[in-house]
């Protein structure tokens, strides 16, 4: 009778409450198993335990802590470099926002037409007789005052986009009562610096932005 107490765990021995201390060499998990209790044993021959605040483990946490900031912060600028570049011009947009034009085949006293930004550019090279025509006129009468000198780099050179201010059309060069340009759809008259002379046009011809690279190259852009 005493090798089966000892053997089989009797209910009458395993009940809540019995001493158990017979059960020291049994592993803690299986007295836990065979004596429930609300009292938590662990197995210290394969748990090993350290104090809250434990110096050894410090190093570790603030490497897990600071090495997930780190991902987060690398993913944070990746994800803003990615937005970013997103809404830069590509390659094929920033070769068409200039244009470089040879001047050198242009005679005096003509116009001729490219197309930048998917707008016509007028480009006039004036005369003598042109300039002095330009600058005569009384800034004061114009709807749009401008100076001639305020829309030109070089006197010699006229840019101006070709389109007509009033509905887009595109103006006629060498046309219309002053010299310049005329639109047919609606009758506006530019002199030959650009500006508006009559018609229904509120502004004058807008000059691009542009640069001479050298006596006869233009960048328009």
């Amino acid at each position: 009778m005493v090798w089966f107490f000892i053997s089989g765990f009797s209910s009458e021995a395993l009940a809540p409450g019995n001493d158990i201390s017979f059960l020291s060499d049994v592993p803690a998990t299986v007295a836990a198993v065979k004596n429930p209790s609300s009292k938590i044993v662990y197995d210290e021959y394969n748990h090993e335990r350290y104090p809250p605040g434990d110096p050894s483990k410090r190093a570790f946490a603030y490497f897990v802590l600071t090495g997930g900031r780190f991902v987060y912060a690398s993913l944070i600028r990746l994800l803003i470099l990615k937005f970013v570049l997103s809404m830069s011009a590509s390659k094929d947009v920033l070769a068409l926002a200039s244009l470089e034009v040879d001047l050198s085949s242009i005679e005096p006293g003509t116009t001729v037409t490219v197309k930048w930004r998917g707008k016509p550019v007028f480009i006039r090279r004036r005369t003598e007789d042109d300039i002095k025509l330009a600058n005569s006129v009384d800034v004061q009468s114009l709807r749009d005052p401008q100076q001639d000198a305020e829309r030109v780099t070089d006197p010699e050179w006229l840019i101006v986009v070709g389109v007509c201010t009033h509905l887009g059309c595109i103006p006629l060069p060498n046309a219309g009562d002053f010299g310049g340009w005329f639109c047919p759809c609606h009758g506006s008259h530019y002199d030959i610096s650009g500006r508006i002379r009559k018609g229904p046009a509120p502004f004058n011809l807008e000059v691009p932005t542009y640069s001479f690279l050298a006596e006869n190259k233009l960048l328009i852009g």
